[in-house]
């Protein structure tokens, strides 16, 4: 009987001592600065070898901090960086998709759902059926906002060449 509790013990303790040396530290507010420090250039450009990293870490502060009163701001921060610098189209696509589905209610959704219209469906995939519906859902969802209008002007100039842009401009002004 003491042998079998003994057995126990020990493997209680290291089942416990395994899951604490596996525990990962959680990203603070601190790591995300740091990473900023080194993402952005003193003239404010972007040092596109920090991207991946920065990305990373703002990905992970949001996991390790899902409520925190920044988490959005910081998933809109790494939306930005993406989107910008036209990385990934498909990460682009699965972030602003977690912004907008896990803080409905942050005020920067309709900026990070006008970017993904714009940049990624609309400039980078081509894709007009996907940018009209992304336009239509901040209509639809965000009625009062600045970019609504925007997004129902972007609609009516979707697919339009440069040169139907300045006739279409020129005919508006007489």
């Amino acid at each position: 009987m003491k042998r079998y509790f003994f057995i126990i013990a020990v493997m209680a303790v290291l089942v416990v001592g395994c899951n604490q040396n596996t525990k990962t530290p959680k990203t603070t507010v601190d790591d995300v600065k740091k990473t900023e420090a080194v993402l952005y250039n003193a003239d404010m450009t972007i040092n596109m070898e920090a991207i991946p990293e920065a990305v990373a870490t703002y990905g992970k502060y949001v996991d390790d901090n899902p409520e925190a009163a920044d988490a959005p701001e910081v998933l809109f921060r790494a939306i930005e960086v993406v989107v910008n610098t036209r990385q990934d189209a498909q990460q682009s696509i699965d972030m602003v998709n977690r912004l907008v589905t896990d803080y409905p209610k942050f005020d920067k959704n309709p900026v990070a759902l006008f970017m993904l219209a714009t940049f990624v469906y609309d400039e980078q995939q081509h894709d007009l059926d996907k940018a009209r519906e992304t336009y239509q859902r901040i209509i639809d969802t965000y009625p009062s906002s600045p970019f609504a209008s925007d997004a129902s002007i972007a609609i009516t100039q979707l697919g339009m060449t440069p040169e139907e842009l300045v006739k279409m401009f020129e005919e508006a002004g007489n």
